[in-house]
């Protein structure tokens, strides 16, 4: 067998030990908050582990992660994030541009990220609060002049783990 082959051989393998689906509940398991969010009028659920400001990670108890603030694009350009809708009065849970669809190895939507760069969503017109659940029903909203986005520099990872059907990432419970 040559070099070659055993190099190809070698990878493989220490790949196929990193894909293993077995699982010891009792030893390795982690435990996150779980969070919903709404995507095209569905509900989906979701963990937040790193944030890209420091008064929100102290406060949310996740990884305080500067560094993500490299992936907005400058000038406009071409970018990763999708964004996160985030009502900071509490009327309502976020709204999310995308999810995986399905969720888990068969997602077929390319545009889905698990960065998000946070935008914050104000009410101007108290008298017409109501629950959206939508990126499109935000955006009609906002052309109503009901509401005001301010598009921050914060970027969040929020990866999505279970689809509103109920369908999980695997080890999701």
């Amino acid at each position: 067998m040559t070099l070659g082959r055993l190099l190809v051989l070698g990878v493989m393998s220490m790949l196929a030990a990193c894909a293993t689906k077995s699982v010891d509940l009792g030893h390795t398991q982690t435990i996150l908050p779980l969070n919903h969010a709404w995507v095209d009028g569905k509900k989906v659920e979701y963990i937040t582990t790193d944030i890209s400001d420091l008064n929100m990670a102290q406060s949310a108890g996740i990884n305080f992660v500067p560094r993500l603030r490299e992936a907005i694009a400058e000038n406009g350009g071409r970018s990763i994030l999708e964004r996160v809708y985030k009502f900071p009065a509490g009327e309502q849970i976020s709204i999310f541009q995308s999810a995986p669809s399905p969720i888990g190895g068969d997602n077929a939507d390319k545009n889905y990220s698990p960065l998000w760069r946070l935008v914050l969503v104000k009410w101007l017109k108290l008298d017409k609060i109501r629950v959206l659940k939508s990126e499109a029903e935000l955006l009609s909203a906002e052309d109503q002049a009901e509401v005001s986005l301010d598009v921050t520099d914060i970027v969040v990872n929020c990866p999505v783990t279970k689809d509103s059907n109920g369908k999980a990432l695997s080890g999701v419970r």
